[in-house]
């Protein structure tokens, strides 16, 4: 899950981006809100955190000119404005949460996956496909209600793939989910992730889930078939690429 956060305060920035790396998410960071515009009109994230008091424009203009140019990435405001007014102003321009700082980890955490099941049309935390389900919160995968074990990048692989289900998904977009831009290696090492994660999946009982699409990337079919090493036509996702970072 690949979070566009805001601010202009670098401490808290740095802070909030660390307890979201914590949490398994890949976070890209800009203290401009002109530049987060630009961003989210070029690249898709899953959802955009924002502070409203920013040293460039307000949050508000961030939040309007994105919905009027017709970008729905869900928008979460974290915020030192407690005022109700200001909420109000921020869900009628757009905003699809309000969270107010000082904030609790947990309770963002968890409304960020709120948002983004929602905006994927997901009521509950737990995605299925096929005899397959995964679990956005505890990060885990069943197979038949047994618990397949796999490693941090097999497991960011497949979540992506489950979220985005039917779309296919270039190697660049695996590669800035799970590096974020930053010492990428070789784009073949995706091929070898695949590889692996294929077979664990195939091993538990979940077969031929993940389809190749020849000269594109990969995708996951709503389910599995008896076919092996088909092709699949479908279209290129936005890659991301981040501004800022923080260790």
């Amino acid at each position: 899950m690949r979070i566009l956060l805001v601010d202009s305060d670098l401490q808290a920035a740095a802070t909030l981006s660390q307890i979201l790396r914590t949490a398994a998410f890949t976070v890209d960071h800009t203290a401009s809100g002109e530049e987060a515009i630009e961003m989210l009109r070029h690249y898709d994230y899953d959802v955009m955190v924002l502070e409203l008091m920013l040293n460039d424009i307000e949050g508000y203009d961030v939040i309007r000119r994105v919905r009027s140019s017709r970008i729905t990435t869900p928008i979460l405001v974290l915020s030192a404005l407690l005022r109700p007014q200001a909420k109000i102003r921020a869900f009628s321009m757009g905003a699809d949460d309000y969270m107010t700082k000082p904030y609790d980890p947990g309770e963002l955490i968890a409304r960020l996956q709120a948002v983004m099941r929602r905006s994927r049309g997901f009521a509950e935390p737990c995605l299925r496909v096929g005899n397959l389900e995964l679990d956005l919160n505890g990060k885990n995968v069943t197979i038949d209600g047994s618990a397949l074990h796999l490693t941090g990048k097999e497991y960011a692989i497949l979540e992506l793939l489950v979220i985005r289900k039917g779309s296919v998904l270039t190697k660049d977009a695996f590669l800035n989910h799970l590096y974020g831009g930053i010492d990428e290696p070789e784009m073949k090492i995706i091929d070898v992730f695949i590889c692996k994660l294929r077979r664990k999946l195939q091993k538990a009982g979940a077969e031929n889930l993940i389809a190749t699409v020849w000269g594109r990337g990969y995708i996951l079919r709503d389910e599995p078939t008896t076919e092996t090493g088909s092709t699949l036509q479908g279209e290129r996702p936005r890659a991301v690429q981040p501004v800022t970072t923080f260790a």
